[in-house]
């Protein structure tokens, strides 16, 4: 669905930005609670937190996360999802979530409402509040920024450092072909598999998958080492290739490095005992730089989504 209204009648400059934030908070219904906790004042009230607390924050923006072929309720399920996989990649829970929009005048108001469904249904889902936001106008631009708030779901918060060489190399689920298979509007935030991480000693360091493997891995490596990955070890979705599974990016998954010690088939059982319907491969493990053993793949040779790039 087209984000633009084809009549001014049906755009968001027929109701301006107050009668807009009405609006929107019967769209979000239950899924903000009233002020001073959610929207209505300059900031929303938050309950103070045991744990630490944590911040993240992602947009998506048309047509660069999204197109026509989206529908406007799984755009707004996707804003909060990203979000919620960068908690899930430190061992976190969400708490609160903020909301910036930038709207071209033209923005209908039947697909802008659809999102703040979409975004509301998924909001409840997880159990996060919508306590704030806000609008602003720019020419030819659809774009939502949504902020996270979260804590500690355990004593610990894992980090993408902290891995060392020889440490064996994991991911959860299965990787490349995003976009034909739709994978980057339906995933599933790896939430209770990131605080169970978290849990285990053996976890040394972990990050989700937003801009393929081969980029993102470059940021768990421990210094003067290389990830050594074998080919046969990665989990492709359907439809993709080795490529695809290295660079597509949008998988939404979570990477992370196993102490070298651990035992490895006892982590795998209580692994499958706590989620058996999700798959954990091995992929390999950190060597020293320049000293990748034959037959691992040449990282070098591949590129992820990289940003502000041609």
């Amino acid at each position: 669905m087209h984000p633009f209204a084809t009549t001014a009648a049906d755009s968001v400059s027929a109701l301006g930005e107050e009668k807009l934030i009405a609006a929107i908070r019967r769209w979000l219904g239950s899924a903000s609670p009233r002020a001073p906790f959610g929207i209505g004042d300059d900031c929303a009230v938050l309950p103070a937190s045991r744990h630490r607390q944590l911040i993240t924050v992602d947009p998506v923006i048309y047509p660069r996360h999204f197109n026509d072929a989206v529908p406007p309720r799984a755009v707004g399920a996707k804003l909060l999802k990203r979000n919620l996989s960068d908690l899930a990649a430190m061992g976190g829970r969400p708490t609160a979530a903020v909301l910036a929009l930038t709207l071209d005048a033209r923005t209908s108001l039947v697909w802008l409402e659809q999102f703040y469904r979409g975004l509301a249904a998924c909001a409840r889902h997880y159990r996060v509040p919508i306590v704030g936001g806000d609008i602003a106008q720019a020419d030819g631009t659809v774009a939502a920024s949504l902020t996270l708030l979260g804590a500690a779901a355990g004593p610990r918060v894992i980090t993408r450092t902290g891995a060392r060489r020889s440490d064996w190399i994991y991911v959860t689920g299965e990787l490349g072909a995003s976009l034909p298979t739709r994978h980057h509007v339906t995933f599933t935030p790896r939430l209770p598999e990131g605080a169970w991480l978290a849990r285990q000693p053996a976890v040394r360091a972990m990050m989700d998958l937003s801009d393929g493997l081969a980029k993102d891995l470059h940021a768990l490596t421990p210094p003067r080492s290389a990830p050594a990955l074998a080919a046969a070890a990665l989990p492709l979705r359907r439809g993709a290739d080795l490529r695809a599974a290295l660079t597509d990016g949008e998988d939404y998954e979570l990477v992370f490095a196993l102490a070298a010690r651990t035992d490895r088939e006892k982590f795998a059982r209580a692994w499958h005992r706590a989620f058996p319907r999700v798959r954990l491969s091995c992929l390999g493990r950190f060597v020293a730089a320049g000293a990748l053993p034959a037959g691992a793949l040449p990282l070098a040779h591949y590129r992820g989504y990289e940003h502000l790039q041609p």
